[in-house]
C-alpha cells in the first residue's frame, strides 16, 4: 500500500472530468486548499473525504486504493518470450508470466513427437489453436488431426493429448486458465 497514492488518483479523476480545483472542492464540500494539499500529498484525506470525492468523480470509491499497473509489464517482445524444453518440446510463454487467471504459450512440436506419454488432465481449461504443421490430440477415447488454423477447447478435467506424427514441425498457440504447466 506503499506506493498508492491517493492524492495522483484524485488529480487523474479529476482532469478527466475536467474539473479544475475550485469546482471539484466545491462539489465535495471541501477548501480549495485542502483538495490542493491532498493532490500533492501534503495532506491525507479522511475516508468520509475520500467517498465524498468518489461520488462526485463517479469512479468507485476502492479505486482510489488500488495499486497502478505498470504496463511496461504487461508487454511481451518476441525477442524476450519466457521458453523451457521438456523432451524435444518447447515452450514459448506468450503471456507476460503466471500470475493471474490465464497464461498462454506457444507449444512447438517437431516431427514425431508426443506432448507426454500418456494423456494428461490438468483443473483448468484449455483452448489451442493450430499456428502452423498438422497435430494430432486425442481427446478421451476420441483422435482429431487439426490444421492450421484449426482450434480446439479441452474441458476442465478432460483427458488429452498431443501427437506430430507428420513430418513437418507443428506450432500451437494455446491459453490455460488456471496457468498450469
Amino acid at each position: 500500500m506503499e506506493s498508492i497514492d491517493i492524492g495522483k488518483k484524485v488529480e487523474k479523476y479529476r482532469k478527466a472530468k475536467d474539473f479544475s480545483i475550485r469546482e471539484l472542492a466545491k462539489l465535495a464540500e471541501i477548501t480549495p486548499s485542502m483538495l490542493s494539499q491532498i493532490e500533492r500529498g501534503l495532506a491525507n484525506p479522511s475516508i468520509q473525504t475520500i467517498k465524498v470525492l468518489a461520488k462526485t468523480l463517479e469512479v468507485p470509491t476502492f479505486s482510489f486504493f488500488m495499486e497502478e499497473t505498470n504496463t511496461d509489464d504487461l508487454v511481451v517482445r518476441s525477442t524476450n518470450r519466457k521458453k523451457m524444453v521438456m523432451d524435444n518440446i518447447s515452450y514459448e510463454l506468450v503471456s507476460p508470466d503466471f500470475t493471474g487467471n490465464l497464461a498462454t504459450a506457444i507449444m512447438n512440436l517437431p516431427p514425431n513427437t508426443a506432448s507426454s506419454e500418456k494423456q494428461m488432465e490438468h483443473k483448468g481449461e484449455e483452448v489451442a489453436f493450430v499456428l502452423e504443421g498438422k497435430i494430432k490430440v486425442l481427446l478421451n477415447d476420441e483422435e482429431y488431426v487439426l490444421e492450421p488454423g484449426d482450434s480446439v477447447k479441452i474441458p476442465a478435467q478432460m483427458k488429452h493429448k498431443w501427437e506430430n506424427n507428420f513430418n513437418d514441425h507443428a506450432a500451437l498457440l494455446f491459453s490455460v486458465t488456471p496457468p498450469a504447466f
